[in-house]
């Protein structure tokens, strides 16, 4: 079902749930996130994107997860300050979040049946990024190496 992205919901980092039927008719780009990482800089990208198109209907929704090698060790308050002092993120995020195992986040479970990897669905790193279109359908699934300011084309695409 095209919808079933707009089904499925996620909780702050304050405990609130929010359903990503909010976003309905946006294009939403979906990252988990660590503020410890060497790809950590990519923050700054990813927020330059959310100002740059949030008009035109783009959103940026952060997932944290500390997963790997664990990089997100900061409880959800600590890891949303840091983002906002540290990295100017203004963009949503999330409570910290599994991609991957028994208790992965269903937001990943979807988007990860709907577009796996080079090998296999499996989250192999943070800054996995997944892009969904306005009818919430997810078109396009980024490597962790994928620098925000390369996914630019397909998102005007799916804005325009």
């Amino acid at each position: 079902m095209a919808n079933e992205f707009y089904d499925l919901s996620a909780q702050t980092p304050q405990g609130r749930t929010v359903n990503m039927g909010d976003y309905r008719g946006k294009v939403v780009l979906v990252v988990n996130t660590a503020t410890q990482c060497g790809l950590t800089p990519q923050f700054a990208g990813l927020e330059r994107l959310h100002q740059q198109y949030k008009d035109a209907g783009l959103v940026v929704l952060g997932f944290p997860c500390n997963q790997f090698g664990s990089q997100e060790p900061l409880s959800d308050g600590e890891m949303e300050q840091t983002c906002l002092v540290n990295h100017g993120v203004t963009f949503p995020l999330f409570a910290k979040s599994d991609v991957n195992g028994p208790g992965t986040n269903p937001v990943f479970r979807f988007l990860k049946r709907r577009l796996g990897g080079w090998f296999g669905s499996r989250i192999k790193w943070n800054f996995t990024k997944f892009l969904i279109d306005r009818q919430g359908r997810p078109v396009k699934r980024f490597a962790p190496v994928t620098k925000p300011e390369a996914m630019e084309a397909e998102i005007r695409r799916l804005l325009a």
